[in-house]
């Protein structure tokens, strides 16, 4: 082989060079952690809203730690709908970055944009005019109804900077400009943290608004953080390198493709929230401790879940960038790679939370009988979490495959388990809150075997964007 096609590129600078491939690209660990590393510090300053969050509220009340829970999660059913058109995205800038036609890039960044706007419409007059109704329908406790209205009245107005977040988020993971999203996410939940403790209680002469102030607090700093983003890609000059604001052009070819690789992934992240919003409306008939033991888990699983994203994301976008470059053989040596990342960090903080469940879940409440009640949900989650790592970047190479719809395949098997599972549990069994939380168990098992055996015997390679 001529030493020139040794020479390793990375993904900040893909060379292309004239031989029938491109000059192999650089997996290595650190470099897999360079891509992966500021999307997980992003992770941990987006989860210190979440933990703030809950652990106010917690001290507000049961009935405000469940309706927050419920209201959270019914805004986010509709914010998947935007992250999955994102995600599209986010693949086809990394094989147009992989395959060093950045003037394409700026192209499926304007698409999605005339695509996502409209979007964040629609799921704003849904929630504003019909979330009410719906969560009528859902919720058993008049309180918990009535506190989950109120915290949606206010919540519903951060759609429009969600969206326009995820369209950014797609732009600089899709090119592996990571970095940009700790920053971002780091000055949302320092605006957010400020603002609850500001507007939950009533400090600093601010109304005391209780969990309309964590709302408004969550709006106002998604707001900050969507002006930060475009501030930041104007100086760095993006705009100019990949085209991004050419809003007069429209390739009516770009979008159906654009929407094809998308459309299983929007459905299919709506699908899998909106049965994890129906988890929490089941746990919810079990009574308002059930649900509130249940956020306090939710958030702490979240936390769990830090690596978990982060190297899920370096995941598609890199196997998508191997496509791009011709080196799809390089693909199961990348993912074992990523797993060994992933498992380590998720088992770090496993470690913590095995050590010092007390400690952490008294974060949330200061209520002997909750903290005694959630440590068993604690330990299954704990045990749930090395399976969800395994599964969540298997799935995200099926996903950077460009093979959306065998994605889509794979959620649904394993979401129709889940249901048929949690279902049986509460209403045949009448299983308590600890039993039920080993749903979380199923779905990492299910999702990393079917995920595996695609990757090994599905004829992907093939698949073009």
């Amino acid at each position: 082989m001529s030493p020139l096609r040794k020479v390793k590129a990375t993904f900040d600078l893909p060379l292309h060079l004239n031989f029938d491939r491109p000059v192999k690209p650089n997996i290595s660990y650190s470099r897999i952690w360079n891509i992966a590393y500021p999307i997980i510090l992003g992770s941990v300053a987006q989860n210190l809203i979440n933990v703030t969050d809950t652990a106010f509220l917690g001290r507000v009340g049961e009935v405000a730690l469940g309706a927050s829970a419920l209201g959270g999660m019914f805004y986010l059913v509709l914010n998947m709908l935007g992250l999955g058109f994102g995600t599209g995205a986010q693949i086809i800038i990394a094989r147009r970055f992989g395959e060093g036609k950045n003037h394409l890039i700026g192209k499926t960044f304007v698409h999605a944009f005339y695509f996502m706007m409209p979007l964040a419409l629609l799921a704003f007059f849904v929630l504003l005019f019909f979330g009410s109704q719906i969560l009528r329908l859902l919720i058993n406790s008049d309180a918990i109804y009535q506190a989950s209205v109120s915290f949606l009245d206010y919540r519903v107005y951060g759609l429009f900077f969600a969206f326009g977040q995820i369209l950014f988020r797609s732009f600089y993971i899709g090119i592996a400009r990571t970095q940009i999203i700790t920053w971002s996410t780091l000055i949302m939940a320092i605006v957010n943290i400020a603002l609850d403790y500001a507007l939950i209680f009533g400090n600093w002469g601010f109304p005391e608004m209780g969990i309309e102030g964590a709302a408004l607090a969550s709006v106002i700093a998604e707001g900050i953080a969507l002006a930060f983003l475009i501030i930041n890609t104007q100086y760095r000059k993006h705009p100019e390198k990949y085209n991004l604001y050419q809003f007069g052009s429209w390739d009516k070819a770009l979008f159906i493709r654009t929407f094809k690789l998308s459309g299983p992934i929007m459905l299919q992240n709506f699908l899998s929230l909106s049965v994890w919003f129906a988890f929490f409306l089941l746990v919810e008939k079990l009574g308002e401790q059930a649900l509130a033991i249940s956020n306090i888990i939710r958030s702490i699983y979240i936390v769990l879940m830090i690596p978990i994203w982060g190297f899920s994301s370096a995941s598609n976008s890199m196997v998508s960038y191997l496509i791009g470059m011709k080196f799809p053989e390089m693909i199961f040596k990348l993912l074992k790679r990523i797993l060994v990342l992933c498992i380590s960090g998720v088992l770090l903080i496993i470690s913590i939370s095995i050590i010092f469940p007390q400690a952490i879940i008294s974060i949330y409440t200061n209520s002997p009988e909750l903290i005694a009640n959630s440590i068993p949900v604690l330990q299954v989650v704990n045990s749930s979490a090395v399976l969800l790592a395994i599964g969540f970047v298997l799935f995200n190479g099926v996903l950077g495959t460009g093979k959306t719809n065998i994605s889509f395949m794979i959620e649904m098997i394993v979401l129709g388990f889940y249901l048929i599972y949690v279902y049986f549990l509460i209403n045949i069994l009448d299983a308590n809150v600890t039993m039920v939380w080993t749903t979380e168990i199923l779905y990492g098992l299910i999702l990393s075997i079917l995920s595996w055996i695609y990757l090994k015997k599905g004829k992907w390679i093939s698949a073009k964007l």
